[in-house]
């Protein structure tokens, strides 16, 4: 069974903002994806600590507002810094299982200085190794008012059993180069990580899937107005002119051939558990394949930069002490 592989969809709500909460919840995730005889296990966008809804909610565009200063303050203690090691127990509960994952967290960048955030797709390896962190590119609207854009260092692929498997972030996945360039590494499993809506998975999903000839794999989490913790700062103005559901998941599936494997499932928290054949990509990849034989690198051809992105570089931070004859 080497060419299949079970999948398993974490459409969770995070204990949101509130980084050892939600790592615990993910560590549950695995144990049960883990029993569940799941190969690759995917969380949705931004889900460790969770999406910035209040932004929208509280006119996150008013400058030098104490309101905005103090909620995006606990934002940053809640993110994640991966150089100190706050991913470990989750990429040892990866390797315990042998189970990759595709978790999506809002990184405290340290070799970014260490206060600004980026909305992070991460991927851990079956012997749990982190072998990419994907910054988000662009940030979308509103997102711009508290996360960094990216840089095209995690624009990876990775092999997985026979399939060769990469990530986008959210409106990422609208951006035709950026899925050109994982088409161009050897595509052939999309993960597309939502914060969660059905209105953007039940089309892009689909769409994804017959450009690319792949298996296109959306995981959305949850958020309603009782996922928000008591003790978050200004619950009582995040929450004064919130929906009862801010994101009501739409997790799905689709086949090379762009048909439902999973359709959008909505209002569900749950483990969406699925087994993909990689035969079907070799089958759909008979009279379609763009970055192969219907393309024509001699006329147009993809530049990728994925240089990490840094203020500094140093080239030397050692004394230059005079030596003895």
């Amino acid at each position: 069974m080497n060419n299949t592989l079970k999948i398993g969809m974490a459409q969770l709500a995070p204990v949101w903002l509130n980084k050892q909460k939600t790592v615990d919840k993910i560590l549950s995730a695995i144990k049960r994806a883990a029993e569940a005889n799941c190969e690759l296990l995917v969380f949705g966008e931004g889900f460790l600590p969770g999406y910035p809804f209040w932004v929208s909610l509280t006119n996150g565009a008013e400058f030098d507002s104490t309101l905005q200063k103090e909620i995006h303050a606990h934002y940053i203690r809640n993110a994640i810094q991966i150089e100190s090691g706050e991913l470990d127990a989750i990429a040892e509960l990866a390797k315990k299982y042998h189970l990759a994952i595709y978790l999506g967290i809002i990184e405290r960048a340290k070799n970014r200085g260490g206060h600004s955030l980026y909305c992070s797709l991460v991927y851990i390896d079956p012997n749990g190794k982190i072998q990419s962190v994907h910054r988000k590119l662009q940030p979308t609207y509103e997102e711009r008012l508290t996360w960094s854009p990216g840089d095209g260092n995690g624009l990876r692929v990775h092999p997985l059993k026979q399939f060769t498997v990469g990530g986008l972030n959210c409106w990422e996945n609208w951006m035709p180069l950026s899925r050109t360039a994982l088409y161009g590494l050897g595509e052939d499993l999309h993960i597309a990580v939502w914060p969660g809506s059905d209105y953007n998975t039940k089309d892009i999903t689909r769409f994804i899937a017959r450009e690319s000839r792949s298996f296109v794999v959306s995981v959305s989490s949850l958020m309603r107005i009782e996922d928000f913790p008591t003790d978050t700062p200004h619950l009582e103005e995040i929450l004064k002119n919130a929906p009862p559901i801010l994101a009501n998941g739409g997790s799905c599936i689709a086949g090379p051939d762009g048909e439902w494997i999973i359709p959008p499932i909505i209002e569900k928290e749950d483990l969406i558990v699925a087994t993909i054949d990689f035969n079907r990509v070799l089958e759909e990849r008979q009279n379609f394949d763009p970055v192969g034989h219907y393309s024509r690198p001699d006329v147009t051809k993809l530049t990728v930069n994925r240089q990490r992105q840094s203020i500094l570089d140093i080239v030397d931070d050692t004394l230059n002490e005079p030596k003895d004859d």
